[in-house]
C-alpha cells in the first residue's frame, strides 16, 4: 500500500489557491456592493442603496411624492441624499484602489498570504464603513419623516422588493436558468 505525502510545494500551492479564491471573492463582493461608476449595481438594487433607501435624485423625488412630503422635508432629505451620494462616490474610489492593489498582489510571482489577508481586512473595513454610512443616512431620513410617512415608505419599499424578485424570477425562467424559491 503506497502512502502519499504532500510536499511543502503542494501545500503552499493549495494554501495560495485558497487565499486567492478568498480574496477574489471578497473583491467581487466588494465590487458588487460598491456598484458601478454611476452607483448602480447593474440593476440589482433598482437604484436603491444597501439599506433599500433610494439614493438617486429621481427616485428620491418619487419616494417623497409617495409619502406627500412637505417642501421643508424635501429640502432636508435632498441634502441628506446628496451627502450620502458624495460619501458613496468617495468610497467607490477607495474600493477601486483596493481592487487594483489586489490585482497587483496576485500578479506577483509568489502571492504573499499576509498581504492578501491585510488587503481582505481593509476591504471588510471599507464595507463596514459603507454599511455604517448607509444606516446613518436612514436614521437621518427617519428624523425628517413622520411615523406615518415612514410606514408608507416601508410598505412601498416592500412592494418594490416583491416586484423586483418576481421580475428576476421571470428573467431567470426566460433565460432557462433554474429558479430559486
Amino acid at each position: 500500500m503506497a502512502t502519499t505525502s504532500r510536499s511543502p510545494f503542494n501545500v503552499s500551492r493549495l494554501f495560495g489557491g485558497a487565499v486567492l479564491v478568498a480574496v477574489l471573492g471578497s473583491m467581487a463582493l466588494s465590487a458588487w456592493a460598491q456598484g458601478g461608476p454611476d452607483g448602480h449595481r447593474g440593476g440589482h438594487d433598482g437604484g436603491f442603496g444597501m439599506s433599500g433607501m433610494p439614493m438617486h435624485s429621481r427616485m428620491v423625488e418619487r419616494m417623497l411624492d409617495s409619502v406627500n412630503a412637505t417642501t421643508e422635508q424635501r429640502a432636508q432629505i435632498k441634502q441628506i441624499a446628496d451627502r450620502a451620494t458624495a460619501a458613496r462616490k468617495a468610497q467607490r474610489e477607495s474600493g477601486r484602489a483596493l481592487r487594483e492593489q489586489g490585482l497587483k498582489l496576485f500578479t506577483q510571482p509568489v502571492v504573499d498570504a499576509n498581504a492578501a489577508e491585510a488587503l481582505r481586512q481593509q476591504m471588510l473595513q471599507q464595507h463596514d464603513q459603507g454599511s455604517r454610512r448607509m444606516m446613518q443616512t436612514m436614521l437621518e431620513v427617519s428624523r425628517v419623516l413622520t411615523p406615518e410617512q415612514r410606514k408608507q415608505l416601508a410598505e412601498r419599499m416592500a412592494q418594490r422588493g416583491d416586484m423586483m424578485r418576481r421580475h428576476m424570477q421571470e428573467r431567470q425562467s426566460l433565460d432557462g436558468a433554474p429558479q430559486k424559491r
